[in-house]
């Protein structure tokens, strides 16, 4: 199966053509950026089937990160994949930030247990923890960073994601005797992992909409209105 794999959902874009029966990156191309995803996208999509010498009729699926992530990003990334699986006639399915931060530690060569976040300001991260297989065993959610440090567990545990050492720093101290292990922070997920992903995700069940893991900010005066109407 063929893959082509989008990301704009935090501080990259990213586009990877992957072939899964020979687990194979056949191109791919990644540039950090906190704005001018939706300029950077498009021209990146073109370079990368060109240096695979592909098209989308080679195309089996499309995989894109749904967050959570930069509200905007999101949209632009699932706009597109979106787009491109209904002219093309080609399955979408949708893949977490923070699965595809942890995906190496879980999957690759040195495994571990993660815990991935990535920061949503205010003191606040979105959290998920993973045993090694991928069991989820904390969120996916939105928690005061202490509270995620609280969820990671005394264990050995690789810290990833664009918070990972504010959490990493937080775990320590709330335990002085926890013993720090693999910190990986980075602005966005590894797009090889993201297509990865992508090729075993269930599009019944992985579907490419936001994941926003956050309520509506909505204040009293909102709700008092909705009530009423």
């Amino acid at each position: 199966m063929r893959v082509l794999a989008l990301d704009t959902a935090l501080g990259a874009s990213s586009v990877a053509l992957y072939d899964s029966g020979e687990d194979r990156l056949l191109a791919a191309r990644s540039e950090a950026m906190e704005r001018g995803h939706a300029e950077a996208l498009m021209p990146m999509v073109e370079a990368v089937l060109g240096e695979a010498g592909a098209d989308f009729a080679t195309i089996d699926r499309f995989a894109v990160t749904i967050g959570p992530g930069s509200f905007t990003g999101i949209r632009i990334g699932i706009a597109a994949a979106r787009g491109f699986a209904l002219l093309h006639a080609k399955p979408v399915v949708g893949v977490s930030t923070l699965a595809a931060f942890a995906a190496p530690m879980l999957f690759g060569a040195d495994r571990r247990p993660a815990a991935a976040s990535v920061d949503a300001r205010h003191g606040m991260v979105f959290f998920q923890a993973f045993a090694l297989g991928g069991r989820t065993i904390a969120g996916p959610g939105l928690f005061p960073i202490e509270e995620a440090a609280r969820k990671t567990g005394d264990g050995p545990v690789a810290f990833v994601g664009n918070a990972a050492e504010r959490l990493a720093g937080a775990q320590r101290g709330l335990s002085p005797e926890f013993r720090l292990g693999l910190v990986v922070n980075s602005a966005a997920p590894e797009i090889a992992w993201v297509a990865r992903l992508g090729a075993v995700a269930d599009p019944a069940s992985a579907p490419a909409r936001p994941l926003y893991l956050r309520e509506a900010n909505v204040t009293v005066q909102d709700r008092a209105r909705l009530q009423r109407a």
